[in-house]
């Protein structure tokens, strides 16, 4: 079985773009998800590949994830004809002291959103605190492609965009 282990975080600043390797757009749209089911199911284009990802839809910082290249023609097929909201956004790949950050800068009606994951090999693995990381949102559901897809950040009220507790 895949398990995903991944830490997000809001991003302060821009001096994370100082330590930019590469940048990637990327257009997802989700073909299948809660409340219906238990997870949700994806099709992403990343520049020029593409893929078919399937999530455990449970919030936190440990998810199942199952991930398979697709044709990029089945991709935007999918996107275009079975996706509802679309979710854009530039993907800056940023390492910092040997561990990867990936920066996701939303696009459309999610401008405005940008924030750090890293991946780890466990839940309780060390990693680096560069300033730029601020407040860790990887228990808050409303930071979920998913939920963004459905409920963008430009939607979102001053209260939902300061909470701690999961929306």
């Amino acid at each position: 079985m895949a398990i995903e282990i991944e830490r997000k975080f809001l991003v302060d600043g821009a001096a994370w773009r100082e330590g930019v390797s590469r940048s990637e757009p990327m257009r997802q749209g989700y073909l299948a998800g809660p409340p219906a089911a238990r997870c949700s199911v994806r099709a992403r284009i990343e520049g020029e590949h593409a893929f078919l990802n399937i999530k455990s839809a449970t919030a936190g910082v440990q998810r199942d994830e199952y991930e398979y290249a697709v044709p990029v023609d089945d991709a935007r097929r999918m996107l275009a004809t079975l996706a509802g909201d679309l979710v854009e956004k530039v993907r800056h790949h940023v390492v910092v002291d040997g561990h990867l950050f990936e920066i996701d800068e939303f696009g459309g009606a999610n401008t405005g959103l940008v924030v750090a994951e890293i991946e780890l090999d466990a839940v309780d693995a060390p990693f680096p605190r560069p300033p730029w990381l601020g407040r860790e949102v990887s228990h808050l559901a409303r930071y979920y492609n998913l939920h963004l897809a459905t409920h963008p950040y430009a939607r979102w009220s001053e209260a939902e965009r300061n909470a701690d507790d999961a929306a």
